[in-house]
């Protein structure tokens, strides 16, 4: 069965490439708007838009939807808006434990299959001087929580109880095991 994957995301497709596994990249258009607001049911709600999505043109594929976000001190956090949103998200984060999800869809019309989860992960920032997170704010933009703990100069989470590649975006363990149960 064909595979593809509903992203454009660099590091869901790094990572999918490390597994070996041959794929299409078809990444969903739709937006990143859901009526949830506990972050399980929304990264799962906007896993299965994507998934469903790119499902329409192609009903007999495999498609892998995910969709990742950053939970800290009640609030869910994204993708920053610009530089200034990412200082306040990483200065919001600092020295914090927070909460990474990501939802992950798969799904196939033709064999009317889908399957559905989630990863959590629990991460500790480290506390860092305003002037370092001021030089962090612009580096990840494209990245939920504005950190990439896969870059080897991003140093702000110390410690992660769970899946990293969770934290990366794409979370390895439960696509495997979902991928098992389809």
């Amino acid at each position: 069965m064909k595979l593809v994957l509903a992203s454009k995301s660099p590091r869901r497709i790094e990572i999918l490439r490390g597994l070996g596994k041959k794929f299409d990249i078809v990444p969903a258009k739709g937006g990143e708007h859901t009526h949830y607001t506990r972050p399980h049911l929304k990264v799962a709600d906007l896993s299965a838009h994507k998934a469903f999505e790119v499902a329409q043109k192609y009903p007999r594929a495999l498609i892998i939807g995910a969709d990742t976000l950053v939970f800290c001190g009640g609030e869910v956090i994204g993708k920053p808006k610009d530089k200034k949103d990412a200082l306040r998200i990483l200065r919001k984060l600092n020295g914090a434990w927070q909460t990474v999800y990501t939802g992950v869809t798969l799904i196939c019309l033709a064999e009317k299959k889908l399957v559905q989860g989630v990863a959590k992960t629990r991460c500790k920032a480290r506390k860092l001087p305003l002037a370092q997170l001021k030089e962090m704010a612009g580096k990840h933009l494209d990245k939920a929580g504005a950190y990439a703990v896969q870059d080897k100069d991003d140093q702000f989470i110390e410690k992660m109880i769970g899946s990293r590649t969770n934290v990366v975006g794409f979370p390895v363990e439960l696509f495997t095991e979902m991928l098992k149960e389809f």
